[in-house]
């Protein structure tokens, strides 16, 4: 496996590979990342070349945000990606990718990108779809492979991909879990023990909602706010618990596929989760 920190570099190694899987991470490394390498391996076979990339980007980061402490462990990580069948690790710098102030950004449209997250989350998606789409220009791979968990961050990428033409096919990974249920993520390193297990409750928390509305509830506002309210009691501080369309994330409909999702506070540490419904 080969690490490479310029795009003059990883140009070169790949020129031979006319079928390229990519996945693009922030490093911190956990199964569930890794499943989407092998997901990437899978899809394009033994002979073609796999890529993951590793940058913290600043740019979807709010000043108040981790950015600064974000976990940073590239050793371990390409140790990891390795195993997991990578054949080459982009892991550039931030003058490497960003040599000048990034002024051309590229913005997602607000219908999608300003609700859920991207409304607690100003900026987030331009952030999101701004490096996303210089990796693409980068990389060029034929197909790249985003995790589910960032459910509303996968429906942004493949409405970005498919308005601007560009000719990669989009994959969604399923969420990996730990044994108890907790949907893995790099920042669960930041709960104490006792908060991983208080963590559970978001998934169950979703779980209910979607319990009620296939027991025939309907009243989809009054099911949230009532979600909500269960955690706060809990010591949360919940930014939302909704159900919604799975293709645009409107309001849930009767008939239509749905998706339950949260965010929500558990002391200092932001966890999303949520699960598809039939």
């Amino acid at each position: 496996m080969q690490v490479i920190h310029t795009t003059a570099e990883l140009r070169e190694a790949l020129a031979l590979h006319r079928q390229r899987g990519f996945v693009p991470t922030m490093g911190n490394l956990h199964d569930g990342h890794l499943a989407l390498v092998r997901q990437a391996r899978e899809l394009v076979g033994p002979a073609c070349a796999v890529v993951a990339s590793i940058f913290v980007n600043r740019l979807q980061f709010a000043p108040h945000e981790d950015f600064d402490t974000y976990p940073r462990t590239l050793a371990r990580d390409c140790e990891l990606l390795e195993g997991a069948g990578c054949d080459v690790v982009f892991a550039p710098s931030e003058a490497e990718l960003y040599p000048e102030p990034q002024g051309y950004k590229v913005v997602p449209p607000a219908d999608l990108a300003d609700i859920l997250e991207g409304h607690f989350r100003p900026g987030f998606f331009t952030g999101v779809c701004t490096v996303v789409h210089k990796l693409f220009n980068i990389v060029q791979p034929t197909l790249a492979v985003f995790g589910k968990k960032d459910y509303q961050q996968l429906m942004v990428i493949r409405r970005m991909t498919a308005q601007m033409a560009l000719p990669i096919a989009i994959h969604g990974g399923e969420t990996r879990r730990s044994p108890e249920g907790l949907a893995l993520s790099s920042r669960n390193g930041y709960l104490s023990e006792a908060e991983k297990v208080e963590a559970l409750r978001l998934s169950r928390t979703l779980k209910g909602l979607i319990a009620r509305w296939q027991a025939g509830e309907r009243d989809v506002p009054a099911l949230e706010a009532e979600a909500m309210q269960a955690l706060r009691d809990a010591g949360w501080a919940p930014d939302y618990v909704t159900l919604r369309r799975q293709h645009d994330l409107g309001a849930a409909a009767e008939g239509q596929p749905l998706v339950a999702l949260a965010a929500a506070r558990l002391g200092s540490t932001r966890l999303i989760d949520n699960f598809e419904v039939s």
